[in-house]
């Protein structure tokens, strides 16, 4: 389930192809005046994940079906 999201995109309006990565929401930890999370527990923990070309909606339903907590960072075609 996606805890938060961290935008990279310069083109704020390109939502329909994009590149998708998610991290496990404790890897936020270590951010200045983050919000702090213990890891998911081993069986559901994601260390990294990416997916490419693939549209804004497509990319919050693969980060909101996953068991753990992740952070859903979106950037602008070939630029993750």
């Amino acid at each position: 389930m996606i805890w938060n999201i961290i935008d990279h995109r310069k083109n704020k309006y390109r939502w329909a192809k994009i590149d998708a990565i998610i991290e496990d929401t404790s890897h936020d930890n270590i951010i200045e005046n983050s919000d702090t999370v213990e890891a998911s527990p081993d069986k559901t923990y994601v260390q990294c994940e990416d997916k490419t070309n693939i549209s804004i909606h497509e990319a919050i339903c693969w980060a909101e079906k996953l068991p753990s907590r992740v952070t859903l960072f979106l950037y602008d075609l070939g630029k993750s």
